[in-house]
């Protein structure tokens, strides 16, 4: 089984580490089971002896071997070394074995360390500078190699904080070396953090320079963001490994953990610490102190611009307003109230968006994707709206052909009244008992409408009776005299007097004067009333259905009888 932290490992790392084995176990004594030594530090013991000793065997083979075979001799090495450094580990807990010989392993275990990051650490510094000069599509593999020996880096320091930890516990740890390593330890942090820094803001640069780029250069950007937000999580991955071991050391993490957190967002149990929240709270608010210095009096300006175009706007938009009503009002025109005021209406509505999109561009805001998200959310509501959208249909209709006008008496849609007002969605009839019926134009458009007021003249269509015993000419020249005496009647055209019907109980006159439609039925009222009037003034009789019932008696019957029975 191969260990973890050397899976994947490049060739020249595994050749650069073949020779530490080399010198660190070509030297290595096989220590022999002795006599005074318990039974279980003896076996210890021989196994260590005897992993020193094949790894020795190893060293000298791969040197012997070359393509696959060096390969797969040098991962069984490392196979080897993690199989040791188990039985060390089980070493130190056991207090014993033998001291001087597990101190031995462990300082040999030290200078494999020290070599390893050494050699990673060069080998992720070349790789980071390939990274920087790399075309795009080779910066891909590149990146995979950073990042395996990134992984392997960390492992190798924290395999060298175990090492020291090993010591500590023997009481054989050297001070100068613990401090160079928590020195180093602390300055490779400090450069990690330093880094995540630098890839944030290079985030950032790429965010800001994508919303503003043009389309043929987004893809480049979007591919250079992939890459940079992949080195983020390498880096924020390197930087959790050394804040546990900064931990470990005694130094102040709080700071880091603070980077982490923003970097990352991933909440731990750390972040709860009340070191780490006033960190953030302090970096926060002195960013926040610090935007606002550089940027309050530039927003205090903008908003100030924004609300005084939004004022100018909606002064233009009263003015446009009244600017169209005079115009849409011409005579040579002809428009209807209706139209009369879609056209005002919607020219206020026009330039009061149109105000609205220029304000919000001075504050910065980029319209692009708004009218853009306006055309799709159009679509979206289209299709939920279907209904809607045929009563705008039906509206525009409306609008258009002008079958009625404001104030117009209409039937429409199944209703009957006068047209208070219409939408583009709808119409609003009031009826003559004062109610309010608010009626969707795809309906009204959809039936048949009729408009009682739509002409300026209308004919009043009456009809009277009288009795076939009554002077024809007689009834003529009576309500001739009627018609002609109204004022309201019109001239021209002639009014109309005609025996109409011969019914079975009177003789039917028609009367049809011509009046203005306002006058309708005020001359319908006037007209019947006086028709009576002077039909009883002159004796002439006005009839109506009458029955006479007649008895008849059958010969030898009695009628009945009204007293009761003795």
């Amino acid at each position: 089984m191969i260990p973890r932290w050397c899976a994947g490992f490049t060739l020249p790392f595994i050749l650069l580490l073949s020779s530490v084995f080399f010198v660190s176990f070509a030297n290595a004594e096989t220590a022999s089971p002795q006599a005074e030594i318990p039974n279980a530090s003896s076996q210890w013991q021989t196994q260590v002896g005897n992993l020193n000793r094949e790894l020795g065997e190893l060293v000298a083979l791969q040197n012997k071997a070359s393509g696959e075979d060096k390969l797969a001799l040098q991962l069984q090495m490392f196979q080897k070394n993690e199989e040791l450094r188990a039985l060390v580990a089980s070493g130190v807990k056991n207090d014993s074995f033998d001291r001087a010989f597990l101190i031995k392993q462990i300082k040999q275990q030290q200078k494999y360390a020290d070599q390893g990051i050494k050699y990673l650490a060069e080998r992720s510094s070349k790789l980071s500078e390939q990274l920087s000069e790399a075309k795009s599509e080779d910066k891909f593999a590149i990146l995979s190699d950073y990042e395996e020996s990134r992984k392997y880096l960390d492992s190798m320091y924290e395999e060298q904080s175990q090492n020291i930890d090993w010591l500590k516990r023997l009481n054989a740890i050297d001070e100068k070396a613990e401090e160079a390593f928590k020195l180093e330890i602390n300055r490779r942090t400090e450069q990690i953090a330093a880094n995540v820094e630098y890839i944030r803001q290079q985030l950032s640069a790429d965010d800001a320079q994508l919303k503003v780029a043009p389309e043929s250069e987004k893809a480049t950007i979007q591919l250079r963001q992939l890459i940079t937000q992949r080195r983020m999580a390498i880096t924020t991955r390197s930087l959790s490994v050394m804040i546990e071991l900064s931990d470990k050391v005694g130094i102040e993490t709080a700071e880091y953990k603070r980077l982490y957190f923003e970097a990352t967002g991933s909440v731990t149990q750390d972040l709860l610490s009340g070191d780490v929240l006033l960190s953030i709270i302090k970096t926060w608010s002195s960013k926040f102190w610090n935007w606002f210095v550089e940027n309050a009096p530039q927003h205090i300006f903008q908003l100030i611009v924004f609300l005084i175009i939004l004022l100018i706007a909606r002064q233009i938009a009263n003015l446009t307003r009244k600017v169209v009503k005079k115009a849409v009002a011409a005579k040579n025109l002809k428009f209807s109230v209706l139209m009369q005021d879609f056209f005002i209406s919607m020219s206020g509505k026009a330039v009061w968006f149109i105000g609205i999109l220029i304000a919000l561009s001075q504050i910065g805001l980029n319209l692009t994707p708004i009218l853009t998200g306006f055309g799709i959310a159009g679509v979206i509501v289209g299709f939920a709206l279907q209904d809607t959208l045929s009563n705008f249909a039906a509206g525009m209709m409306l609008l258009i052909y002008r079958p009625f006008d404001v104030g117009d008496f209409v039937q429409a849609g199944g209703v009957e009244g006068k047209v208070s007002h219409m939408s583009l969605v709808n119409t609003t009839i009031k009826t003559f008992d004062n109610q309010i019926i608010i009626v969707p134009n795809s309906k009204i458009w959809g039936d048949v409408i009729k408009n009682v007021t739509h002409e300026r003249v209308r004919r009043v269509d009456m009809v009277f009776g009288v009795s076939y015993s009554d002077d024809i000419e007689f009834v003529e020249k009576v309500l001739t005299d009627i018609i002609t005496s109204h004022p309201a009647v019109l001239r021209a055209p002639e009014p109309m007097i005609k025996v109409h019907v011969l019914n079975s109980s009177s003789v039917d006159f028609i009367v049809r004067p011509w009046v203005k439609t306002d006058d309708y039925w005020d001359v319908y009222w006037d007209v019947t009333r006086e028709v009576k009037i002077r039909f009883d003034k002159e004796g002439i009789s006005i009839p109506f259905p009458q029955q006479d019932v007649h008895l008849h008696m059958a010969s030898g019957q009695l009628p009945p009888s009204s007293d009761k029975p003795a």
